[in-house]
């Protein structure tokens, strides 16, 4: 496998896409593919798919194509589901609580070890099976626990703050639905941001422009 510290980042986000699909043609049996088939079930090019994955290393045959399930393991390797990230969740509202019961971490390669808020009426309440901590707890969690990825589920005028902790406890990685852009303030951390907002606003230019 190609040493993969350069792939570019829209390369790493189709990855999830391969897995994804590549599960559910296991699911239908299917046993082999060409890059042209799953590039139309992709709405990609052969071309695109044999450029990405030639970035991990050649996985198909010459007349052959890919085999399904050897693809997919390679590919979960790659995301590293076979290497469980301890993760922990800060601001068990809404959102907060649907990611803790409706994300299959596990899946993912992921193990959610912690739940922490600030509201009284939360802290001891279990949700997923984890009991919510109070945030005074966090960081003598993390020293003892070692999370590497934290989830931000809370407000913006927050995020500084915690983030800032976590980081000095030394998360490096972090899913931020705050709103608050943490690149800005803190070098060398990993950060997905989610803004669920601007999604829905770019789906609705993208309805009211469909013509």
């Amino acid at each position: 496998m190609a040493k993969n510290s350069g792939i570019s980042l829209p390369v790493v986000r189709r990855l999830p896409r391969y897995y994804s699909n590549l599960e559910e043609l296991m699911r239908e049996g299917i046993l082999r593919i060409s890059s042209g088939e799953l590039a139309k079930r992709m709405k990609l090019t052969a071309s695109q798919i044999r450029q990405d994955l030639n970035n991990f290393g050649g996985f198909g045959q010459q007349g052959y194509g890919y085999n399904v399930t050897d693809l997919y393991n390679e590919i979960g390797h790659i995301l590293g589901v076979d290497r469980k990230l301890k993760v922990i969740l800060i601001g068990v509202g809404n959102i907060g609580k649907a990611i803790a019961t409706q994300v299959n971490f596990s899946k993912r390669g992921c193990e959610l070890i912690g739940l922490f808020d600030i509201a009284d009426e939360l802290v001891g309440q279990e949700v997923a099976g984890i009991k919510v901590r109070k945030m005074t707890e966090l960081s003598d969690f993390c020293k003892t626990n070692e999370p590497e990825i934290a989830i931000l589920c809370i407000p913006k005028s927050q995020a500084y703050g915690v983030a800032k902790m976590l980081i000095s406890s030394g998360v490096t990685s972090f899913w931020n639905f705050s709103h608050f852009d943490l690149n800005v303030y803190f070098d060398d951390i990993i950060v997905e941001n989610v803004h669920l907002g601007d999604s829905l606003m770019t789906l609705k230019y993208r309805t009211n422009n469909k013509g």
